[in-house]
């Protein structure tokens, strides 16, 4: 109903008290004076959700005028919401609540643009009701929707999520990123603990143990029991995207006009650069060898040890992932991912379009999260060999499939054709490393092989940058220019061959 419909309007009435404190009414002997009284409006209400009527009540006002703004107001902020009758519930709500605490009327025009968006009318809106409204919204990939959900289930929403949007400071987050490291060093130590536990638990020598023995053992193992299981900490990196997420949350916020300062633009976190790689050099090796510990989190295979890898997997199904990835630079997803469409053999060139990434456990397929991930680059002629002979295979394995064969296009799949989960080939490339005597890397570690490889072999941080698809030099250049050095000692020592010097036992002294 309009509000031009609605009951209500605007009276003059009498505010003097007897001493009992009872309003005195038509019994007031003031009542004859014209200037004697306030006005009050009377405006009519949607119903609450259970159905019942409301009215708005609000006197006090020294003049017609004052009073007739104020309900003009209210019955432009009724009409905002049409026949929506939830738009016309929740300005209700709002104006119920204002009468009920004697708040100012907002300008209709605020609470059309709150309105619009599905947020609280009331100007109390919590961090937590706002993520809410603003991962419905996204439309982003499910993958990054779903890291930004993780972020704001596990993090966000337990530690300030009960806050006001609008009151949410730098303050906040500091307290909230100093909780987030004490969890996490409560987490080590509890890693920790159960570390040596387990090692309480297994048995020195081989054999069945002695019955003295054993009830030890038992006992160890029950404690182990009763133990927190193994969790993750949230290192810096971490921190940095929830930062992040909360900064494109807030950004939105302040988008909508529903806020006007973003406080995880101001927090201040140690840094969260990715590690840079190393490689796997003689020395590391055997340090490694002595002691079992990684020199850093992310090391690279030297071209001698990715070519021992290769020579372990060769005969190996996925054999032509691991030639590819290590050469050419694939990521995983994209692996995986790849089209026999998108394969120019004769061209020697392929295209990366398509991606296959891990949404909890079930595979996704989506195109390359950046712009720069996608492109072609080319083949080499073993490669494109390999590729060849992988294809060969795969007809193989079709033929005998029969009509159980799944045809997805897919470059790697599985012997039916089905698209070949990320998961199975990490677990194939540690199982190959395993039955080696190679220092460990992970799969995506090969992507850094490709770069070693690639440098090994003449080319430049530009070249590299080409086939790995970076976005910018900047990227390639901070992340290999550690590693790429230990590389160029062998480049240096080529060119320094190269040039012919007299031998200086050879020299003839100066004359005096």
């Amino acid at each position: 109903m309009p509000a031009s419909r609605r009951a209500g309007g605007i009276t003059k009435r009498c505010e003097c008290r007897g001493p009992d404190g009872k309003r005195l009414g038509t019994k007031c002997p003031q009542l004859s004076k014209r200037s004697h009284g306030t006005h009050q409006l009377r405006q009519e209400l949607p119903v609450d959700a259970e159905g019942g009527r409301r009215t708005f009540r609000r006197t006090g006002y020294a003049s017609v005028k004052d009073a007739q703004t104020d309900l003009d107001r209210i019955r432009a902020i009724l009409d905002l919401a049409g026949d929506d009758e939830d738009g016309q519930r929740r300005v209700g709500d709002l104006l119920a609540e204002l009468q009920a605490t004697r708040g100012p009327i907002p300008e209709p025009a605020e609470v059309s643009r709150k309105l619009g968006v599905g947020v609280p009318l009331d100007g109390k809106m919590t961090v937590a009701e706002w993520l809410d409204v603003w991962l419905a919204a996204k439309k982003t990939r499910k993958t990054t929707t779903n890291s930004y959900a993780s972020h704001v289930r596990v993090h966000l929403k337990p530690r300030v999520g009960h806050l006001r949007l609008d009151r949410l400071n730098v303050g906040h987050l500091v307290e909230m990123f100093d909780g987030i490291d004490e969890d996490s060093e409560t987490i080590a130590a509890e890693n920790a603990a159960r570390r040596e536990q387990e090692a309480r638990c297994t048995r020195g020598r081989p054999g069945v143990p002695k019955v003295s023995e054993r009830a030890a053992l038992a006992a160890e193992r029950a404690r182990l029991a009763e133990m927190p299981p193994y969790r993750r900490i949230t290192g810096p990196a971490s921190k940095q995207s929830i930062r992040r997420t909360l900064r494109t949350a807030l950004n939105a916020a302040i988008a909508r006009q529903l806020v006007t300062f973003n406080a995880a633009s101001h927090v201040e976190l140690e840094s969260g650069r990715r590690p840079k790689p190393q490689l796997w050099t003689e020395e590391r090796v055997q340090r490694w060898r002595e002691t079992g510990e990684k020199p850093g989190p992310v090391m690279v295979w030297t071209p001698a040890q990715f070519g021992a890898f290769l020579d372990a997997a060769e005969g190996e199904r996925l054999y032509a992932f691991f030639h590819l990835v290590g050469f050419r630079g694939l990521r995983r997803g994209e692996g995986v991912g790849q089209d026999w469409s998108n394969v120019k053999l004769d061209e020697g060139l392929l295209t990366v379009a398509k991606e296959i990434v891990v949404d909890g456990w079930t595979p996704v397929e989506t195109e390359p999260k950046t712009d720069g991930s996608a492109g072609t680059i080319g083949l080499d002629s073993v490669t494109v060999q390999m590729l060849r002979e992988h294809r060969a295979r795969q007809l193989q394995e079709k033929e005998a499939a029969g009509a159980k064969w799944v045809e997805t296009g897919k470059v790697f799949t599985t012997e039916l054709g089905e698209w070949l989960h990320p998961d199975v080939v990490s677990k194939t490339f540690r199982r190959i490393c395993a039955g080696t005597d190679l220092p460990p890397i992970n799969l995506r570690d090969l992507r850094h092989v490709s770069a070693t490889v690639q440098h090994a072999g003449g080319g430049d941080l530009h070249s590299i940058k080409e086939t790995l698809r970076h976005s910018t030099i900047t990227l390639t250049s901070d992340t290999y220019t550690s590693l790429l050095p230990e590389v160029d000692k062998e480049i240096a020592e080529k060119a320094a061959a190269l040039v012919p010097r007299a031998r200086r036992g050879d020299a003839k002294a100066p004359a005096e």
